[in-house]
């Protein structure tokens, strides 16, 4: 029997409320309806529920201070909003809901370690990448794939971890936590100069962690199907240096063209196209383990196509 697909999801991640935010609930809604309307694809995977990462799994990335911190900000009452900084939002369940979107990767990797499934796609929100150990910024307040990774290092016999960032803004928070560690390697392609203004390409990691940091910039309204090639040959300049026993993606879906945070060229073929490019490697790698996990996209008329065709890619295994 062929070992499915998870879907990890909760629809308390809707509770987090952001104003007029376009990191809003409406992005996974749109998601959800895309996938409901392929019966044979949302039959086919393993629904999971979530649950909330424990305080010491966020303080294995983050210092107590920013974690105080989000929670204190949290507004008392419904309908109420404060900001960490112009973009990140709290509403009253905000610090409830982040600790969920946190631990929604730890339950995907337990299933996984386990074969329960393959793989899985964890629908969440908020998103994490920009999270640095002391910082909640862009609309992130703790790095779920960082938590990610030390979870399944800590809990299980992985010791490599690869994470394959296909954001269109660099994942500042994700290099900063691993900046000097060899064990985790980063691997980013992202629109450059743009948000949050890191990712250069001399920016390659520090002291023993040195050379496991790999940017690839690239300029606005670089075509699409020079994204594809260069994304492919990383992945074999990757392949050859670096062996991981586990795959997270931080998958945003904004470098999709008519984003209106990003200027470049993606549709959702190049997505499931990329998807299969990842697959290919965890099926040499890594036992065919991969953890994707929703990041940006902000095209609510589109986002779900584009989602629903990563996930179906993933399911294809």
């Amino acid at each position: 029997m062929k070992i499915k697909t998870g879907l990890v999801y909760d629809p308390q991640f809707l509770n987090h409320k952001t104003a007029d935010s376009p990191e809003c609930p409406e992005r996974l809604m749109v998601i959800l309806d895309s996938l409901k309307k392929n019966q044979p694809l949302w039959n086919a995977l393993k629904h999971i529920e979530p649950r909330r990462a424990t305080k010491n799994e966020i303080l294995r990335c983050h210092q107590e201070a920013l974690i105080q911190q989000v929670q204190s900000l949290c507004p008392k009452q419904e309908g109420y909003y404060t900001r960490i900084d112009p973009d990140t939002v709290l509403s009253k369940d905000s610090y409830d809901i982040a600790l969920l979107a946190a631990g929604a990767a730890l339950v995907a990797i337990d299933q996984i370690i386990q074969h329960d499934i393959q793989n899985a796609f964890c629908l969440v929100r908020p998103p994490g990448h920009h999270a640095t150990p002391t910082h909640a910024m862009g609309f992130c307040f703790f790095n779920n794939a960082a938590i990610a990774a030390r979870y399944a290092q800590d809990h299980y016999s992985i010791k490599n971890v690869l994470i394959i960032d296909w954001d269109v803004h660099h994942g500042n928070g994700t290099q900063d936590i691993f900046y000097d560690d060899p064990s985790v390697f980063y691997f980013s392609m992202h629109e450059y100069p743009f948000y949050p203004g890191s990712g250069a390409s001399d920016e390659t990691g520090s002291g023993p962690g040195i050379g496991s940091t790999l940017n690839i910039p690239v300029p606005a309204n670089y075509p699409a199907p020079l994204y594809r090639e260069k994304f492919k040959a990383v992945l074999h300049t990757v392949e050859k240096i670096f062996k991981p026993d586990l795959i997270i993606i931080s998958a945003g879906f904004d470098a999709r063209l008519g984003d209106p945070l990003a200027h470049l060229q993606l549709t959702g073929s190049d997505y499931a196209e990329m998807t299969k490019e990842v697959m290919a490697l965890a099926d040499r790698v890594s036992e065919r383990r991969i953890v994707s996990l929703l990041e940006g996209g902000y095209v609510t008329d589109s986002l779900g196509e584009v989602v629903s065709q990563h996930i179906a890619a993933l399911e294809s295994v």
